[in-house]
């Protein structure tokens, strides 16, 4: 896959988690938008961290990365959302979570 590719499909993932979250938190939104401030914000930060990733090429997700880009406290924001998220993805993007955890799988095999 190429490594723009990548960026991008990670990116997607990232904000599909967090609108999950968002929504199943039932943050205050205004209307019309699919995220709260924070949640966009978040997205924002994450995809900014993704698009200066320098282990693109080698690594499959940030939370196996050796290198943590993300400050501590978004760090744990995008945590929280990723545990919320994660089981649900399922129900809302099944395909997507089975080739997450199909990628997972191959990453902890290969450590």
């Amino acid at each position: 896959m190429e490594i723009e590719q990548k960026r991008r499909r990670e990116q997607q993932i990232v904000e599909q988690m967090i609108g999950i979250y968002c929504h199943g938190k039932k943050h205050k939104r205004k209307k019309g938008e699919n995220l709260c401030p924070a949640c966009r914000a978040l997205v924002e930060y994450a995809d900014q961290r993704v698009a200066h990733c320098p282990h693109m090429q080698e690594k499959t997700f940030c939370n196996f990365c050796q290198t943590h880009c993300y400050m501590p406290q978004k760090r744990a924001a995008i945590r929280e959302a990723m545990r919320y998220a994660g089981p649900r993805m399922f129900f809302h993007a099944p395909l997507m979570a089975l080739e997450h955890l199909f990628l997972q799988l191959l990453q902890r095999l290969k450590q």
